[in-house]
């Protein structure tokens, strides 16, 4: 968190970090004018009683390397009714539908380095010289792009979905896959084309976000060893929509120096068709690279800003409006504090669309290009659409153009937030949100989203944001705080409790929590913990969950077409007293341990809907 306009808070003496901890958590104090927003408790506390009994997957057990450092898991990919978890030396494959009561790969490929002596020569630990898949992305309907970081000599290959097996020759990976696995990278296929964004060099000095294995486009990348364009990112997500692929990461902020190093988060985009500059300006280079801020943060007279992106989600609808939720926390040297932002698409492309940032000298402060300063064709357009639609090919686009896109990639306004304010915020806990994943179709009739959030101390949180339509009344609600790290599976290399992945499998009413030494399958729900007590299962406000006729709670499914009561909304209606309300008893007695160990939370409101 920062003050607006004022020095950040890694670089406020003490006493003012204190005043800023209490403005955020006193009731009596405010920011600004605005009330900050308080911290409030969850409806339910999951222990590990309940999470201890979950599937549970820890790699492949026979293999030493794994039974010694563990699993090591890099990432997870989700296409229909398969799961791909990618880890260190191997890609299993997991059936959803079969993974209920234990986690059994259902294929699973073998792809270990050749390269440890070269490796160690180098200078690495031999512990660093393995091959971290780091790249797993579906190439077409059939085929998967795998990339390693092979004992940090990156390289690729494609693998049939089908099977696992080997399609081709295997290819270098510099430049779409980072040297080592603590390198953040993304990448997808968009038209034909690999987009990735990593580092390129075994020193992990030169980063890129860099286009390749197209038949109809040129290879392109972003300016070499250039601040302006790319200092010290940390690349967590990439889509394709509409004409362009967008990139999102935080990285040191050029605008923001002068009290040292501050991170901001960042939105980049590209044109899927550019074809780079002339052979006098950014030849084999992007024409139309942009980025902007991304701004969550609490309004009032001094702005509460939550700067460093953590996870994105894919697009979705919110309000009826394509939009993406991403989760944000505190610089790293201030208070610890996360929150949910949402963005609409059509916000991201007002801010690119608008004035761009420039810094005249090196003493002066950044200030917006003047418009009669911006050439024609607009920089970052498109070829052949709208302002640029006279020019068939970005190679054939003024000098002037050009070269005013290499110096000033920088917008001057920030992408504001949903409402402009956090969806979710937590501010007293320390520790910090770490993954996203949300569920826009829950519920009966599908319209209630629920969003999962995963920390560093291995606590899955269970958000309802409901809504009956745009403008309807709304209510909001931490459903569940569960702990979910079960250090008797996961605890191989050293307690690690942070959470590295989500993934959801709504058809099999699960969600995927990965840590680096194993992945845990958690139900969407836990209905029928609370059995027969009907006060219990409607004041859960849990979507899933549905109190049946023949008097007990139980988990929605396709089978259950109506006799069935749900108080999502919490209505307030008064229930038969016909049980002990164990809900009740279980939040006060954990009220005090879960504020002390895990933090309170706060949730401001705003519609999400499934579209």
């Amino acid at each position: 968190m920062r003050l607006q306009r004022a020095a950040p808070p890694s670089l406020l003496p003490t006493a003012a970090l204190a005043l800023i901890l209490a403005l955020a958590v006193s009731p009596q104090l405010t920011c600004g004018a605005t009330p900050f927003p308080q911290d409030l408790e969850p409806i339910s506390i999951v222990g590990r009683e309940s999470s201890y009994l979950y599937p549970s997957f820890q790699g492949l057990m026979s293999d030493n390397d794994t039974v010694r450092l563990g699993l090591d898991f890099q990432r997870m990919l989700r296409i229909n009714h398969m799961l791909y978890i990618a880890a260190r030396d191997h890609v299993f494959a997991i059936n959803l539908p079969a993974s209920s009561e234990q986690i059994v790969p259902l294929q699973k490929l073998t792809w270990k380095t050749k390269d440890v002596e070269k490796c160690t020569v180098r200078g690495k630990n031999s512990d660093e010289c393995y091959n971290y898949i780091k790249v797993l992305v579906p190439r077409t309907d059939e085929t998967l792009f795998a990339c390693g970081t092979n004992a940090f000599n990156p390289t690729c290959r494609n693998y049939k979905m089908s099977t696992l097996e080997q399609d081709g020759e295997e290819m270098l990976g510099q430049a779409r896959c980072p040297f080592e696995s603590r390198q953040s990278n993304v990448g997808l296929f968009a038209g034909g084309d690999f987009y990735s964004a990593t580092m390129t060099d075994f020193l992990a000095s030169d980063a890129v976000i860099y286009r390749s294995l197209g038949e109809s486009r040129p290879v392109l990348r972003t300016v070499k060893y250039d601040s302006k364009w790319l200092r010290e990112p940390h690349f967590l997500h990439a889509i394709e929509y509409g004409n362009y692929v967008y990139f999102f990461f935080s990285e040191i902020a050029v605008e923001y120096t002068t009290l040292g190093k501050v991170v901001f988060s960042r939105v980049a985009r590209v044109c899927k068709n550019d074809n780079g500059g002339s052979p006098r300006v950014l030849e084999r280079y992007w024409t139309s690279f942009l980025k902007a801020r991304l701004n969550c943060s609490v309004p009032g007279d001094s702005f509460f800003y939550f700067d460093v992106l953590q996870s994105l989600t894919n697009v979705l609808q919110i309000n009826h409006r394509p939009a993406v939720l991403g989760v944000f926390t505190t610089q790293a040297n201030s208070i610890t504090g996360s929150a949910v932002c949402a963005f609409y698409m059509d916000d991201i492309e007002k801010a690119f669309n608008g004035k761009f940032k420039e810094q005249r000298n090196s003493e002066s402060a950044w200030t917006p290009v003047p418009e009669e300063q911006v050439p024609k064709p607009r920089p970052g357009c498109c070829a052949a659409d709208g302002a640029a639609s006279t020019y068939k090919s970005s190679t054939t686009f003024p000098d002037e153009t050009l070269t005013f896109i290499k110096s000033f990639p920088l917008m001057d306004e920030a992408v504001p937030s949903v409402n402009d304010q956090p969806y979710f915020t937590r501010t007293t806990s320390r520790f910090k949100l770490t993954q996203i994943a949300v569920d826009t179709s829950a519920g009966p009739y599908k319209n209630h989203t629920v969003v999962f959030l995963g920390s560093e101390n291995g606590r899955l949180l269970k958000i309802l944001a409901s809504t009956q339509g745009a403008n309807a009344s709304f209510g909001t609600a931490l459903l569940e705080d569960i702990d979910v790290y079960n250090p008797d599976r996961c605890n191989v290399r050293g307690e690690d409790r942070r959470v590295l992945g989500l993934e959801l499998d709504r058809d099999n009413h699960a969600v995927f929590v990965a840590f680096s030494s194993c992945v845990i399958r958690v139900p969407l729900s836990r209905c029928s913990e609370y059995s027969t007590c009907k006060t219990s299962c409607l004041s859960s406000r849990d979507p899933y969950c549905v109190w049946l006729r023949a008097g007990s709670c139980a988990t929605l499914s396709p089978g259950i077409k109506g006799g069935f009561e749900q108080d999502v909304e919490n209505s307030q209606q008064q229930y038969p007293d016909n049980c002990h309300d164990v809900l009740a008893t279980t939040r006060k007695q954990n009220t005090v341990a879960a504020d002390s160990a895990y933090g309170q939370y706060t949730y401001l409101s705003f519609p999400l809907t499934a579209g």
